[in-house]
């Protein structure tokens, strides 16, 4: 993320750099890399001093907070606050939107419903029957680990069993593209 420092009436100090650095890094870790640059102008008036952050994420948002004090680390410290408060929320609006579109993909229409267990039925009565979402069957092959990973669909999730072991295994890919291997404790 680039950082622009603008001082008003204000000589930029390296320790005046290194409190705004370490400001802006608390929201950068917050925000992960949908933030593209920060714009931190520092003033000084007669009485107070004054920092204002302004942060561009992607999408043409911008997130906009300031602080007034005496010391440039408390105020900044507050700035900052602010602005972790607004990239909670805009973060927020991030993933709720990307979980609304994984569901209209996976052609839910709900992404709030949630399954839920039926009570036990009493003795006599018969539990009501469930209809079935989807039902794919498919064989569970034999595979070593390596070969696993090869024959593991782009977006997709692979059960296997593993050739060394015997167990049933679960390959997938998740979304930041890394693999996730899940043993199970089951030998059948």
């Amino acid at each position: 993320m680039r950082l622009e420092l603008t001082g008003r009436h204000v000589d930029i100090t390296p320790a005046l750099r290194r409190v705004v650095d370490s400001k802006i890094v608390k929201l950068t870790r917050l925000l992960n890399d949908s933030a593209i640059s920060a714009h931190v102008v520092l003033s000084r008036a007669k009485t107070f001093n004054r920092a204002d952050v302004t942060i561009h994420l992607r999408d043409e948002k911008f997130l906009h907070a300031a602080g007034e004090g005496a010391n440039w680390p408390a105020l900044l410290t507050q700035a900052a606050e602010r602005l972790a408060q607004q990239a909670r929320t805009t973060k927020g609006k991030y993933q709720a939107r990307k979980r609304k579109n994984a569901a209209e993909r996976r052609g839910e229409k709900d992404t709030d419903a949630r399954p839920t267990t039926a009570p036990p039925a009493a003795e006599g009565t018969t539990l009501p029957v469930l209809p079935a979402v989807r039902q794919l069957r498919q064989k569970v092959r034999q595979l070593s680990i390596v070969s696993a990973i090869r024959q593991l669909p782009r977006d997709g999730i692979l059960i296997f069993r593993d050739a060394s072991t015997s167990r049933l295994s679960v390959l997938y890919r998740a979304s930041d593209g890394d693999l996730t291997l899940v043993e199970t404790d089951v030998d059948r």
